[in-house]
């Protein structure tokens, strides 16, 4: 076949300038993209094996392989996945978001095949992320068969393509970008790494780079492997050790301290995905100063998307750390930004009742952790009783309180604090306060105290938010000690036995004033009946 030269796509032609400028915040993300791909290949050419194993031609050893060439300023990125035909790569790769991945799994929809392989997206818009680094790329690519079936496809990204005829010796895709000058640290191996690090690490199959190495010597070339290929998350639960569930999350989270609690969840059903959650000890790095809106990692299929998806978790829940993969959100078209939807608010609902049940959970059942837990990040939770209404008893169920009847540094709950109360007492009583010892020192604490009530002793800042957002727990309205009518005569009877020893001791003090001044009286009278000064005529010389 000659060289043949097509027009892209109008809505290509259209949207193409806008996807290499400005669809993508970073450069680097053109890797994963063709990594995302290679591995969709493979994993297409995989499944349809099972049925059809001619298809592997000997060839199943999976992999996706990087060359970096620094003197051609070429980068390629090869796999012996399914491969292309010439009309699969003029449809693929000619029309903008044409994935041949969907187009696949509509077919097994049609068939009704129960189990399908999980796929992101073959050569769908990632692909043309190619031009953001390169001024021209280059698709060499086959599917099973004979080497004389292979097609090259070519393009500057400028609004046309030529397709071609060629020989390739084995089944699968070859992209050859042509890198520009600037964009040429690319092709350093160190550099590859750190993308694939960062953005492949998870991916099933192999992404290797020939390396030079120096053995007695001698020069020799080996492939090295780039990613760690463990997916933790996505292993079963029975299978990883806690040292494992450690080692990860402090590398996830470059904490120096175990997590309090790790949540290894799989839903499935409406909506699947895994999750792997930590609570941590203590508040994260981010959080301690300033107010960090770092969310959890997201990823699908094992291709990270982001580090900060907030939308995963409500924002009380921010202090959680860990991964969330799905391949049911939906992402805007650069696949960086996650679009508000059914799935995504479903998965969200679940992972925040996780979290709630396992603090639950925690305070039941290891109660000095949990308080260790509380004194560090209790407060999250408490700014989630404003916040979160649907949950906001289960998060009241979580506050601790010093009260009345507690000692110094130790807690209470609403739960406990509602099976003391007595049987006239109707409303839940708090006074809040900078510190416990200047409430202690209130006088509005003297009648609770002269009727057995308990009060809550609330020092937090957030506090008092707290009780205006809540204002009842199971039944018993939440009331400030030091507003609304209090029992006077209660308070009156308290400070009366509160000062009846200073009572008495004046009392006592004034009777004796008074029986002295009588006697002292009496004298004086006595001395104005003098017999030399006449007649009778008392008088009185106070």
């Amino acid at each position: 076949m000659s060289t043949e030269t097509l027009q892209f796509k109008t809505e290509l032609k259209q949207l193409l300038h806008l996807i290499i400028h400005s669809l993508y915040s970073h450069k680097d993300i053109f890797l994963r993209e063709l990594i995302s791909n290679a591995s969709d290949a493979i994993d297409t050419i995989r499944f349809e094996s099972l049925t059809k194993p001619e298809l592997l031609e000997d060839n199943a050893e999976w992999k996706i392989k990087l060359i970096p060439d620094e003197k051609a300023g070429t980068l390629t990125v090869s796999d012996n996945g399914v491969g292309m035909s010439k009309d699969s790569i003029v449809e693929h790769l000619g029309t903008i978001a044409k994935s041949g991945t969907r187009v696949f799994l509509e077919n097994l929809k049609r068939a009704d095949v129960k189990e399908r392989p999980e796929l992101i997206g073959q050569f769908g818009v990632g692909f043309y992320s190619s031009f953001m680094v390169a001024d021209k790329v280059t698709v060499v690519s086959r599917t099973a068969g004979s080497k004389s079936d292979g097609v090259r496809w070519e393009s500057d990204g400028q609004g046309e393509f030529t397709v071609e005829a060629v020989e390739k010796e084995s089944r699968g895709t070859d992209v050859i970008l042509h890198v520009r000058e600037e964009d040429r640290h690319f092709l350093q191996a160190w550099e590859l790494r750190q993308i694939v690090k960062k953005y492949s690490d998870f991916v099933e199959h192999p992404i290797v780079i020939d390396v030079e190495k120096d053995e007695d010597g001698k020069k020799t070339t080996v492939e090295e492997t780039l990613n760690s290929r463990k997916a933790i998350w996505l292993r079963p639960k029975a299978q990883i050790t806690p040292e494992e569930y450690n080692e990860f999350y402090k590398h996830l989270s470059h904490d120096y301290e175990n997590a309090a609690k790790t949540i290894h969840y799989t839903a499935e059903g409406v909506i699947e995905f895994r999750a792997l959650l930590y609570i941590p000890t203590h508040r994260p790095l981010d959080l301690m100063w300033g107010d960090s809106k770092k969310g959890l990692h997201l990823y699908i299929q094992r291709v990270f998307i982001m580090d900060d998806c907030e939308a995963l978790l409500p924002s009380y829940l921010r202090f959680v750390r860990g991964v969330v993969d799905s391949p049911d959100l939906p992402l805007n078209v650069s696949r960086e930004i996650l679009q508000q939807s059914a799935p995504l608010e479903k998965i969200k609902s679940n992972l925040a009742n996780k979290v709630l049940s396992t603090l639950d959970e925690m305070k039941r059942k290891e109660y000095d952790a949990y308080v260790t837990f509380y004194k560090e990040l209790g407060v999250f939770l408490k700014e989630g009783v404003s916040q979160d209404w649907s949950n906001r008893e289960r998060l009241a169920d979580l506050l601790l309180f010093e009260s009345t009847k507690t000692e110094a540094g130790t807690f209470t709950d609403l739960g406990q604090y509602v099976e003391r109360m007595p049987a006239d007492q109707k409303e839940i009583y708090y006074l809040i306060g900078e510190g416990r010892e200047l409430i202690e020192q209130s006088p509005y604490l003297e009648g609770f105290k002269a009727k057995g009530q308990e009060v809550l002793l609330l020092t937090d800042p957030i506090d008092e938010f707290v009780a205006g957002a809540l204002t009842e727990y199971k039944g018993k309205r939440l009331k400030a000690a030091d507003k609304g009518e209090q029992d006077q005569a209660a308070i009156d009877e308290d400070k009366k036995k509160q000062f009846q020893p200073l009572l008495d001791y004046m009392k006592e003090r004034s009777a004796r004033s008074r029986m002295s001044a009588c006697r002292t009286g009496s004298r004086r009278v006595r001395r104005a009946w003098s017999p030399t000064r006449g007649p009778w005529a008392p008088t009185w010389n106070g």
